[in-house]
């Protein structure tokens, strides 16, 4: 009796078994695609010319010109730039020891990063004339603002948060993707409400809420920008450089020494596989 009951036992259980595997697979199956990041596309809405010598570290959009800040060592400045000729009609160059990094606008200052000296510099924003210096640890990536506070990147997956009138950090979002840190956030952007980061050597802008850190969204610009072939350096001269005209609700985005800068329409998501 026990040999025979044990027998039934067990056939059970093989008849069981596969079928607790296919529920865990079909669970599995679905959280993923419940956390899938949905991925946009792009269409061009219109292009602007862009200096080819110059290496986009920062870019924004304001009163009607883009603002751009440009790294390397003795090739470092900070531009304002007629967008329909492409023309410089302002511009202030850095130190020469100095490799610039990311810039933001915070009412009449224009605010730059430096890459690895550990300072930035504060700039009138009319003028361009220095009116002050700011340290910081660590790297210098890239700023931009909500209006309230400062968001700078450094390549890590941490974004600081700073007060905008001391530029001391007050706060950190750190930023993840299913789960995971994502390194190498670059150029960033606020927009809508979230925060738009170039993931450097990369063909994507990660969409993140600033609330949870998480990732929401890629965008996807595979095709975007001049073939490596046709750059001066294919290693280096990638996308880079994310503005946003909220007035007029356009988004641009260009890359190092790219020909142009590029206005783009976001087109309906799909699921990262």
């Amino acid at each position: 009796m026990k040999s025979a009951t044990l027998h039934a036992t067990i056939n059970n259980m093989k008849r069981i078994i596969p079928l607790i595997v296919l529920i865990a697979l079909c669970a599995g199956c679905f959280l993923q695609a419940k956390d899938a990041i949905p991925v946009y596309g792009y269409t061009v809405v219109h292009t602007y010319p862009h200096d080819t010598h110059a290496y986009t570290e920062g870019l924004f959009f304001q009163n009607g010109y883009f603002y751009e800040a440009t790294g390397e060592i003795h090739h470092s400045s900070i531009r304002k730039v007629d967008p329909q000729t492409g023309e410089v009609i302002q511009r202030a160059n850095l130190d020469t020891s100095d490799y610039g990094e990311g810039i933001v606008a915070w009412k009449n200052k224009l605010i730059q990063l430096t890459w690895q000296s550990h300072h930035g510099f504060i700039y009138d924003l009319d003028s361009f004339k220095p009116i002050g210096q700011f340290d910081y640890p660590g790297e210098g990536w890239a700023l931009t603002h909500n209006g309230h506070r400062i968001f700078m990147s450094d390549g890590t997956p941490t974004i600081r948060i700073l007060d905008p009138e001391t530029l001391q950090q007050t706060g950190k979002i750190d930023v993840t993707a299913n789960g995971q840190p994502l390194a190498n956030l670059n150029e960033v952007e606020w927009v809508k409400g979230q925060l738009y980061a170039n993931v450097w050597l990369t063909h994507r802008i990660a969409r993140i809420d600033p609330a949870s850190g998480k990732v929401v969204g890629w965008i996807d610009l595979t095709g975007l920008g001049p073939k490596p072939e046709e750059t001066i350096d294919p290693n280096n001269d990638v996308l880079n450089g994310i503005a946003y005209d909220a007035q007029h609700d356009r988004l641009f985005v260009t890359g190092k020494r790219w020909p142009l800068i590029y206005e783009i329409k976001l087109t309906p998501p799909k699921p990262d596989r």
